[in-house]
């Protein structure tokens, strides 16, 4: 349980994350999850990444039970801090990052793969912000980055979600197979990347950041202030008491 790094096959580190039961993330696994992409960015001998995880889907976001047993702001600030350490370190890693996506991906895993290079999904993947619903805000910077503008305001105003085929419509998913076959479909993707230069990969991935329209970096620290905008005001608390309980604020 946890995140852990293998080596799949030569040029390739593969970064698995385990936390079940629906591998939302304490504080601590966010900044496990950054530490081990960007070692794996900074490993010579890797020429690609790819995320991934084991068991019902993706990732689930933040463990919400952690910030609920939290009388303070403590576990607020932390998963804010994480989740920026995390997002930027998939950005940020030296090399390309593929994300194999599984099932859900819902909150902070929407901030994964929207940060990642490319995106394998399984045809039963879905994507979505439920942060309204759980008295948050954050990583539309990332969801805008996967659908069009306008869709992106209404999965994220509606908490609704996309499945893998849409996206893949939207030219933001690479390709979609059956869940038995992602992981190997990811690897390959990762393979064909592995076998150019592993310096002038890194100068590409380097050239690409730095052509983004938009600092995803700076575009997330501000949605981040308004959460935690959100927690001051008492709203947060109030919506995200409801959760898991079938209720609306």
């Amino acid at each position: 349980m946890g995140v852990s790094t293998s080596s799949p096959d030569k040029g390739i580190a593969l970064v698995t994350v385990d936390f079940p039961p629906v591998n939302a993330l304490p504080v601590q696994g966010w900044y496990d999850l950054a530490d081990a992409l960007r070692a794996a960015g900074r490993d010579p001998e890797v020429r690609c990444v790819v995320l991934g995880a084991e068991g019902r889907g993706f990732n689930a976001g933040v463990d919400i039970k952690e910030m609920q047993r939290d009388t303070g702001h403590a576990a607020l600030i932390g998963a804010n801090r994480g989740c920026y350490e995390a997002f930027a370190a998939v950005y940020e890693c030296e090399v390309p990052v593929v994300a194999a996506v599984n099932g859900f991906c819902l909150g902070g895993g929407i901030g994964l793969v929207g940060n990642a290079d490319a995106i394998v999904a399984s045809d039963d993947a879905t994507f979505g912000l439920p942060e309204l619903d759980r008295g948050a805000l954050g990583a539309a910077t990332h969801l805008a980055r996967l659908v069009p503008q306008h869709l992106m305001r209404a999965l994220y105003y509606t908490s609704r979600t996309a499945t893998a085929a849409e996206l893949h419509a939207h030219g933001s998913v690479w390709k979609v197979v059956p869940r038995a076959e992602l992981r190997g479909a990811a690897l390959e993707l990762a393979a064909e990347i592995a076998k150019k230069d592993g310096y002038l990969i890194r100068l590409a991935k380097a050239a690409i950041n730095g052509i983004d329209p938009v600092d995803v970096r700076r575009s997330y620290r501000f949605e981040q202030g308004f959460t935690f905008e959100a927690n001051l005001s008492g709203v947060a608390d109030r919506v995200r008491d409801t959760f898991g309980k079938g209720e609306r604020a």
